[in-house]
């Protein structure tokens, strides 16, 4: 008993190591797969803010990782592009970005994978038929928190109206749904493959 009792203690620390350091690498991929996403060719619907791939990469970071890591991800990706790396659309970056009239849409961001990290670690956890609506439902609920946090942003350092930011902000819907489709095979696809991925941690 005392043997086993001291082999229970030397690996639960190995254990929550190991658990650590999966966490920051998923985290990490994640931050890079936003960067990426934000930096490839964009299309630019207005003089505010260009459409990227961004959203897609972070609604994926979101429904992949859960809800702390999602926006953990989220935060890192925000982080790396303060301290002047260009991970920012158009491969902008510095604070400026953050403060300008994108900066809501950024921000944004990191709630809007929580919440689709928590509503995803819901469906995988149930594992039922209405998994891909739950976490549509769940992405839909992202966006219009993203969508509102831009709008306001866009109002504050836009000097916008608020019909004329929401005007803006409308143009960007339709490729934002396509994402959030995207987003829900990709997902549904690696958690078919990784099961356990949402089922014991977030």
């Amino acid at each position: 008993m005392h043997m086993r009792g001291i082999g229970s203690m030397t690996t639960a620390p190995a254990a929550r190591a190991a658990t650590a350091s999966t966490d920051l690498a998923l985290v990490s991929s994640l931050a890079a797969l936003i960067a990426v996403c934000s930096v490839l060719p964009a299309v630019n619907l207005s003089v505010f803010a260009p459409m990227t791939l961004q959203t897609f990469g972070v609604l994926l970071a979101g429904a992949i990782l859960g809800a702390r890591r999602g926006a953990l991800a989220v935060l890192l990706w925000i982080l790396v592009g303060t301290i002047g790396l260009p991970v920012f659309a158009n491969g902008k970056a510095g604070l400026p970005v953050l403060v300008g009239p994108t900066g809501g849409y950024i921000l944004g961001f990191v709630v809007g994978a929580a919440i689709i990290g928590a509503v995803a670690t819901v469906a995988v956890r149930r594992a039922g038929r209405g998994t891909v609506w739950v976490l549509t439902a769940g992405g839909l609920l992202a966006l219009l928190v993203v969508h509102a946090a831009g709008i306001v942003g866009l109002h504050l350092r836009a000097g916008l109206g608020w019909q004329a930011a929401a005007t803006v902000d409308g143009a960007f819907w339709i490729g934002d749904l396509v994402k959030l489709a995207a987003t829900v095979l990709v997902a549904g696809a690696v958690h078919r493959a990784f099961p356990d991925l949402l089922r014991r941690r977030t």
